[in-house]
């Protein structure tokens, strides 16, 4: 069984090697701190984990925490610990030598996800439920742009916001607010082509791959990744089959330019093209 993950690994990160030399110019860049500020770092088991939104963060934060000795056991750790309880260090906090001495010498990892299904996790977390942030944030300056005729109560909370408005206002080149990291690139989020990462880890087989992984840093026996899911519990996660869903409700054009914006992620990570 380990052969055949260690097979797949290898396959995986030959596949990113060969499209970051393909597409990439930037192999011989400078590292600075930027391109490792989405990087959290594990000391003890000498781990550094690119934090890639909607492919098992919040569950992989709480294995780093239990590695690092602040909690017994995953199940113990709350959502919010996780994301705003600052326990985890992150790369970018330490001086240019800590940096390089951490790249050059601990296992880095990412785990990725099929972009669109990340894309439409991350629409249904943030949209789809109450939010005190994305919908006056995003969804004020989203409705106000694409929404011809909207509601005043629209335009005051922000709420409400469709798929279709989502996905204009992510085509959008002059975009209302800012990018987010939550439907960001994984080529922006963790700069394959800059940070030679040991691990590469799929959503898809994230049981296995998870596993496979806690075994080659040597983790305890008793700690596994846990299988719960994180928030809105008692909603279905996001499979192909609802991923296929929202995007029926685009046009061809839009579906195709959405492929093309996440065309990177869909060919370093070897992913078919839906």
């Amino acid at each position: 069984k380990w052969k055949s993950l260690y097979q797949i690994q290898r396959e995986r990160k030959r596949i990113m090697r060969e499209t970051c030399s393909k597409y990439k110019s930037n192999n011989r860049r400078i590292i600075t701190p930027y391109h490792v500020s989405r990087i959290f770092v594990e000391d003890k088991y000498r781990v550094l984990y690119c934090e890639v939104p909607k492919a098992g963060c919040s569950n992989w934060k709480r294995v780093l925490m239990v590695l690092n000795g602040l909690a017994s056991s995953t199940k113990d750790i709350q959502h919010n610990t996780v994301h705003y309880g600052n326990y985890l260090k992150r790369l970018d906090g330490f001086d240019h030598k800590g940096i390089y001495h951490r790249l050059n010498t601990y296992t880095k990892m990412l785990f990725i996800r099929e972009p669109f299904e990340k894309l439409v996790s991350a629409f249904r977390d943030k949209f789809e439920h109450p939010n005190n942030y994305y919908h006056p944030v995003f969804g004020k300056a989203i409705i106000s742009r694409y929404r011809i005729n909207a509601t005043k109560e629209a335009l005051r909370t922000g709420s409400g916001v469709k798929f279709k408005e989502f996905i204009q206002y992510l085509l959008d080149v002059h975009r209302p607010v800012g990018m987010d990291i939550h439907w960001d690139h994984v080529n922006r989020l963790c700069s394959p082509c800059l940070i030679d990462y040991d691990f590469v880890g799929k959503f898809e087989s994230m049981e296995e791959d998870a596993n496979f992984f806690l075994h080659l840093i040597g983790a305890p026996q008793n700690l596994t990744f846990p299988k719960f899911k994180d928030r809105h519990s008692n909603e279905e996660r996001t499979t192909t089959k609802i991923t296929q869903q929202y995007f029926a409700q685009l046009s061809p054009s839009q579906r195709q330019r959405s492929y093309d914006f996440y065309y990177m992620d869909y060919l370093m990570f070897n992913y078919s093209k839906p």
